[in-house]
């Protein structure tokens, strides 16, 4: 894969402005109290779709639709939000959809993809849903579209970035998730070339540590993928991912949060944000707070911007959190 470039980003968010909502990115005053400088929250969660996945997912079908339009049907895998961003954009191209995903991909994922047309066909780990993915697109001849490690799916998550650089010149550090680092990628690309000093930093669930554990092997090293709740950044990266590159080039650091501090920051996100959010975007409420402590995120008085990526949580795991909670207190 030719890496993309600053250039790609910009002419996908052209090419995607009539699929997405350019979404909130609001003052937190609860983080910001917390941490000391100013915190503002980048509401992927309120996108499409309930995530930012439409971004690449947009992107990456239209490219496709204009080099090879005689094309009538992709395949992904998907732990829910890429393979429902998929199918909502496929169905605006006349393209069907047949979608691989986890059985422990929540129920409100799920039921989306089907609501949407998509030929939902379940394995038992997100890892068996990627390898079964690409061998149904060998076999059929349909083309494949990686959630993370494509070009065009990079490219529009990195659609974020600009969005967030062009409504806070004051910007010091981006925080994101990373799962299988498409989007820490891109958004580090538009990051690195917007002319001024901008931290990326990624935060993943200790439950699946794939990138700090290949990071400090120097390679894609496999890991042991507990259950969490960030369910959509579980699994292993697939053999050769050029992701990884890339986010060890484009960013700063990534940093794995523990289990409990995902559940926290979902429960805190609901009683000082007003917000819901899935675990997968959770992740970088604790990360922040994490660097700060440590004193590793010196952003010298500029804010810290957060994405916080979705919001389809199933309700029960929602209800359950807030039980707690309100036990806890």
């Amino acid at each position: 894969m030719i890496a993309p470039t600053r250039d790609d980003v910009l002419a996908a968010a052209e090419r995607v402005r009539r699929w997405i909502w350019r979404t909130p990115f609001v003052p937190s005053p609860w983080l910001s109290d917390l941490v000391g400088t100013d915190v503002r929250l980048k509401l992927e969660s309120v996108q499409r779709t309930g995530s930012f996945k439409i971004r690449g997912a947009a992107n990456a079908l239209a490219r496709l639709r204009a080099s090879r339009p005689e094309v009538t049907r992709v395949i992904s895998a998907s732990a829910g939000n890429h393979g429902r961003a998929l199918a909502l954009a496929a169905v605006g191209f006349g393209i069907q959809t047949r979608v691989f995903v986890p059985r422990t991909a929540p129920d409100a994922k799920r039921d989306a993809l089907r609501r949407l047309g998509a030929d939902v066909v379940e394995t038992a780990t997100y890892e068996d849903a990627e390898r079964a993915a690409r061998e149904a697109s060998r076999e059929s001849g349909d083309p494949y579209i990686s959630p993370y490690n494509d070009r065009d799916v990079i490219a529009g998550a990195g659609t974020i970035a600009l969005e967030m650089l062009d409504e806070c010149p004051e910007l010091g550090a981006i925080v994101a998730p990373v799962g299988g680092g498409g989007l820490l990628a891109g958004l580090g690309i538009a990051a690195r070339s917007c002319g001024r000093p901008v931290a990326v930093i990624g935060a993943e669930a200790d439950a699946s540590p794939v990138f700090t554990t290949s990071i400090a092997a120097g390679a894609i090293t496999r890991v042991d993928v507990r259950p969490t709740l960030a369910d959509g950044l579980a699994g292993n990266l697939e053999p050769g991912s050029a992701t990884f590159d890339l986010v060890r080039t484009h960013a700063d650091r990534v940093v794995a949060v523990p289990e409990a501090a995902i559940g926290r920051a979902i429960q805190d996100l609901v009683y000082h944000e007003r917000l819901i959010v899935e675990g997968a975007a959770a992740v970088t409420v604790p990360a922040v707070i994490q660097l700060w402590r440590e004193r590793a995120l010196d952003v010298s008085g500029r804010t810290i911007g957060i994405v916080l990526t979705g919001r389809n949580i199933d309700g029960r795991t929602i209800a359950s959190l807030m039980s707690a909670a309100g036990a806890r207190s």
